[in-house]
């Protein structure tokens, strides 16, 4: 992605943590748990990797398409999974960006910094915003009140706690915007 190098690395540091997050999640007793976990790690180590600066690390040519085949899967087996529930369209949508950005890298030479030549925000990248945008104020809502549970008295394991899910959640839709509005 195109932009501060400050804030790129912040921002890999951010979605490798919150990866490293999901994959301790992943070792959860539920099994639903579980299944979301391995998809948002797979999307918090795809973040970082696809944050890192380009000034430190430019990706040879046929990385992106490779992303692009990767998160195409993820989101293939989000679609299937979908059908179980609405809650899962949520993980679709994050493919889609996963693919439309690792496509517009593709598209984009590494000395380019917007893939629309000033012309304005592309509406694909204007929905996404809106999308990850409204996601993350939602998503914030949802985690003042999670805070309101801490005096639970049943110890819960580090994989288990909601609230810490929660806040994976948020950190990736923030991770997200920053890198929708770097392309």
């Amino acid at each position: 992605m195109h932009g501060p190098v400050s804030a790129a690395w912040l921002l890999v540091a951010l979605c490798a943590a919150t990866g490293s997050y999901c994959l301790l999640r992943m070792r959860s007793a539920v099994e639903e748990q579980r299944r979301a976990a391995g998809g948002e790690a797979l999307m918090g180590f795809g973040m970082a990797a696809m944050a890192v600066p380009a000034a430190v690390f430019t990706p040879p040519g046929w990385a992106w398409p490779l992303y692009a085949a990767v998160f195409g899967a993820a989101a293939l087996r989000a679609l299937w999974s979908a059908r179980s529930g609405p809650h899962h369209l949520h993980h679709l949508v994050g493919t889609a960006a996963m693919i439309y950005m690792s496509l517009a890298m593709t598209a984009s030479p590494a000395a380019h910094h917007h893939g629309h030549s000033g012309a304005g925000v592309p509406l694909v990248t204007g929905t996404l915003l809106l999308y990850f945008t409204g996601y993350v104020l939602l998503s914030g809502a949802r985690l003042v009140p999670a805070a309101a549970t801490a005096g639970r008295t049943v110890p819960v394991r580090w994989g288990d706690r909601p609230e810490l899910a929660r806040a994976c959640r948020l950190s990736m839709g923030i991770g997200m915007v920053a890198m929708l509005l770097t392309l």
